[in-house]
């Protein structure tokens, strides 16, 4: 049986761009690597709109991806 491994993990701050020429949505991508592997959903919000703050453009969203390392 697999085992899955949590061995990295990376937040990226979804921005609003405004619109393009054919008005349509323009999204602005910021990513900060090396995230602790155990934060917390609350503690990734709290940064993530802080570090929004410092943005030219408006916060959308916060992701978090995460890399796992498969083994049998």
């Amino acid at each position: 049986m697999a085992t899955a491994t949590l061995v990295d993990s990376a937040m990226r701050l979804e921005l609003d761009g405004g619109l393009d020429a054919d008005n349509k949505p323009v999204m602005k991508y910021k990513t900060f690597a090396h995230v602790r592997i155990n934060s917390t959903p609350d503690q990734l919000e709290a940064v993530g709109t802080a570090l929004a703050g410092l943005q030219i453009y408006p916060l959308v969203g916060i992701r978090r991806n995460d890399a796992l390392s498969i083994l049998r």
